[in-house]
């Protein structure tokens, strides 16, 4: 049974009974809102969907993506997921499910089918919901997971797209402010305010419109710069939780390799806490909303058991961290092609063996940002590029976001924007005249009996998702914000 609509009491989310409970779980990442590492198209899932309409045709393509959401995430994944013991399922949607830019604040009732079927059947396994807005209007971040095909966030200079998010929300509201299952609403994942001060004041506005509808869900609200900074943030706001996002570099391919050090293990709690210091100053709760490795693959890495038995060890220190201050926490993600799911799709199934060449040609040419392989014919090009750009410009590695520099900049425009756009037909192409039996087999590729679990993934998950009982009063241990920071200062 739901303990009711969660709410915020201080530092703990409670349900009605007014006892604290701990929200854990994963991203259903690539399934309303697509991204191409998680299922294996390039670029961008406008441009991917359009590509495969040309080559399909309508009936074909409505029939595919309809059967894919449908395998994407089925009874017998919500089951699976409960016997972990994770009891939250953060749901990323795009905007373009609900609404249409060409014909705006129209509500497209198609779009709710699989977001409500999915709600309901975590709900039958007593598995709450946060609805995410991953794409919204515009483009809240200049990335491939918002969908924003121009590196430009434009939402943050268009009042419309602003008001479209909002008016969305409202519509989203008052669908679901009744559903004691979901726990709440995350109204723009990892947005990117290059003045850092609109962030806020866009969730005073949006939190005001909601409430009107529906007072009693919670909002969970990301910081800025892809859910890392706190800047202009002087209060907080009610009934809501904080997020921040916590990837280690130590997960990922140019990082360093985790030892578990003394060093390391203080240098993931500092970043932990670097971003919550806003959570702390405001005592609210702390929610991590992404984290986690990308995984070494078999079939390329020659060292993938070593690579992947730090990424693991890695991952256990962040649950462990984790578990000391007691906050919630969202890993990112449930399900892909096999480089950061809880569970993938077979490597011998229909849809791999279909994009197979492709993968390679993606590889090579660095078309995915997220865990990209090293390739000299990329790096013999950009590398001298960035060199020039940064002694003739050496404020291009200063611009926003921030955590980028240059190199990351002109990758992403180069790589992952325009030669992306130029290969999204070749990728459709391999879809040509296939027959409703054969689009559904790839489609089906994607359903959990056909699909391999992580398993040293899933029994680290599942050894941090229980907290203790419910109606344990959480205390968070406390930390002194300016010590964290002269610490940072000497050893970062």
């Amino acid at each position: 049974m739901s303990t009711g609509i969660l709410r915020v009491e201080g530092e703990n989310v409670v349900g009605n009974d007014g006892k604290p409970i701990i929200l854990r779980g994963a991203g259903l990442g690539g399934w309303m809102n697509m991204e191409n590492f998680i299922t294996g198209y390039p670029g961008h899932e406008s441009q991917h969907r359009r590509a495969m309409k040309k080559v399909l045709g309508e009936e074909k393509y409505e029939f595919f993506f309809d059967k894919w959401l449908e395998y994407f995430f089925m009874e017998e994944d919500a089951k699976f997921y409960k016997s972990k013991g994770l009891n939250c399922l953060r749901i990323p949607f795009n905007y373009r499910h609900l609404e249409d830019d060409m014909n705006p604040r129209v509500l497209k009732e198609q779009g709710f089918k699989h977001l409500d079927r999915v709600i309901d059947l975590c709900a039958k396994e007593g598995i709450y919901t946060i609805l995410d807005m991953h794409t919204a209007p515009g483009g809240q971040n200049p990335d491939w997971h918002s969908d924003n095909t121009t590196n430009y966030a434009a939402f943050w200079d268009f009042k419309d797209h602003q008001d479209r998010t909002v008016w969305l929300w409202e519509q989203i509201a008052r669908r679901y402010k009744h559903n004691p299952w979901i726990a709440g609403y995350n109204p723009l994942n990892e947005p990117c305010d290059p003045e850092h001060w609109r962030l806020p004041a866009f969730y005073e506005r949006i939190e005001t419109a909601i409430r009107k509808i529906d007072s009693n869900h919670i909002l969970w609200l990301d910081g800025n710069t892809f859910a890392m900074e706190w800047k202009f943030f002087d209060k907080a706001l009610p009934n809501c939780v904080y997020a921040l996002h916590d990837y280690s570099m130590m997960g990922f391919p140019k990082g360093e390799r985790y030892e578990g050090t003394d060093e390391q293990k203080k240098k993931i709690e500092r970043q932990f806490l670097r971003k919550a210091e806003f959570m702390y100053k405001t005592k609210t709760p702390i929610w991590n909303g992404e984290f986690g490795p990308v995984y070494a693959n078999p079939e390329l890495d020659s060292d993938h058991e070593e690579v992947n038995a730090a990424r693991y060890k890695l991952l256990e220190q962040q649950l462990t961290t984790y578990d000391k201050y007691k906050i919630h926490w969202s890993i990112w993600l449930y399900k892909d092609i096999g480089v950061q799911g809880m569970i993938h799709v077979d490597p011998n199934s229909k849809w791999m063996k279909t994009i197979q060449p492709f993968l390679k040609r993606k590889r090579e040419l660095q078309l995915d940002a997220w865990g990209r392989y090293p390739s000299k014919q990329v790096e013999d090009v950009i590398n001298p590029l960035v060199d020039w750009i940064d002694s003739v410009a050496p404020t291009s590695k200063l611009q926003y976001p921030t955590p980028w520099a240059t190199e990351r900049q002109i990758t992403r425009i180069i790589n992952q924007i325009w030669v992306s756009t130029c290969v999204q037909a070749e990728f459709a192409e391999l879809f040509r005249d296939m027959s409703f039996e054969e689009l559904e087999e790839c489609a089906k590729s994607f359903r959990f009996d056909q699909c391999v679990q992580r398993q040293g993934l899933n029994e680290a998950l599942e050894a941090h998702a229980d907290v203790g009982e419910i109606g344990k009063e959480f205390v968070r241990p406390q930390y002194r914000p300016e010590e964290l920071r002269n610490e940072a200062l000497n050893n970062d």
